[in-house]
């Protein structure tokens, strides 16, 4: 199915997961927390490539903030994973940038190899099926920018959705639209329409392909990556990108500065239980659930507590005659709320930020 192609993973690992506060924080984002399994998020994303006759992965390539560079290193380490370099940002940029920098890094250091760009903090359960799935973009990446669609398993509105349209290579589909987070009668009609599925933010493409595309969309976001790619200072496994000229990069997500704009876009839509644990609630749905739907990690006494999630990270947790509540306690914080409130966990996060402003 394309053996002899070598794909270079690209571990994006930028996110702050201020949702997930307080055990995300800036110093410790979601992606260096064990949320999904007994590992973290970027090294269950790390361990994906594993051996396929299939697929032939590089080394990934890990582009980080300035801070987390030592957690990425020492999270790897423990997994015997050698990154093939770790990018260093000196402040987040979204994700045009680091696509652009992804393509020229492997232009130059990997030639021939087609980009694997997906988000460290993603859960996908069957990695078997998401090498398969790479597999089959393969052909479509020869001149397209491939994005994965996953299936939807209901009318979820948290995510985009992309609609497939005319098909283009066995599984691979040119992009119709991209649609931004739906109403749930909007969602809805989705589902029942067919040939939608979630944006999830994973893309694979031929690096002299992205990079054409960009030149033409997004320019000013190629001309600051590249050159504070080019003026980057090596340190071992590190490659701290230029400060001055990459703060003159726009801060655009990959897709508004060019898939929304590209006639080359495909989708390739796969089932790979996949899900972006973006909050606590979602991490609710996720489970394991006990008999009486709870979520719990950590050390705690429910009595008489439904379908809520409690976090005791540091003191023991108690509760008593609770339905639908996120508790959440760490060594230095106790966060209490209803699930269905879980998406303001974020304006805690700006008010703790207000507070430390002098």
């Amino acid at each position: 199915m394309g053996s002899s192609l070598k794909i270079l993973p690209v571990i994006m690992s930028g996110g702050s997961g201020t949702r997930l506060w307080p055990l995300s924080t800036e110093a410790r984002p979601k992606q260096f927390h064990a949320l999904a399994s007994d590992l973290t998020m970027i090294q269950d994303t790390a361990l994906r490539f594993g051996a396929d006759d299939r697929v032939d992965f590089l080394s990934p390539l890990i582009v980080c903030n300035l801070r987390h560079g030592t957690l990425v290193r020492d999270q790897l380490r423990a997994l015997d994973v050698s990154p093939a370099a770790i990018v260093l940002e000196p402040f987040g940029r979204n994700t045009a940038s680091v696509a652009v920098i992804a393509a020229a890094w492997a232009a130059e250091h990997a030639p021939g190899a087609i980009v694997l760009l997906l988000p460290a903090d993603h859960v996908v359960l069957d990695g078997d099926g998401f090498r398969g799935a790479v597999g089959h973009a393969i052909a479509a990446a020869a001149d397209h920018i491939v994005t994965f669609g996953i299936e939807p398993t209901g009318p979820e509105t948290g995510y985009g959705y992309i609609q497939s349209g005319e098909p283009l290579y066995e599984g691979a589909f040119a992009v119709a639209r991209f649609v931004e987070k739906p109403s749930r009668a909007v969602a809805e009609a989705y589902l029942q329409d067919g040939g939608y599925s979630w944006n999830a933010g994973i893309f694979l493409y031929r690096p002299e392909v992205f990079l054409g595309q960009a030149r033409t969309f997004c320019p000013k976001v190629v001309d600051a990556a590249l050159r504070a790619l080019k003026e980057a200072a090596h340190d071992g496994p590190f490659l701290t990108l230029e400060e001055t000229a990459f703060a003159a990069c726009p801060s655009e997500p990959i897709d508004t500065a060019v898939m929304e704009k590209t006639d080359t876009a495909a989708v390739v839509p796969c089932s790979v239980g996949w899900a972006d644990v973006g909050s606590w609630s979602e991490l609710w749905r996720q489970g394991p659930l006990d008999a009486q739907e709870n979520f719990l990690r950590g050390d705690a006494i429910l009595l008489d507590t439904n379908s809520s999630l409690i976090w005791a990270d540091g003191p023991i947790v108690s509760t008593i005659g609770i339905t639908d509540l996120i508790v959440i306690a760490t060594g230095d914080h106790v966060l209490v709320l209803p699930k269905h409130r879980a998406q303001d966990v974020k304006k805690i996060v700006d008010e703790l930020k207000r507070r430390a402003a002098p």
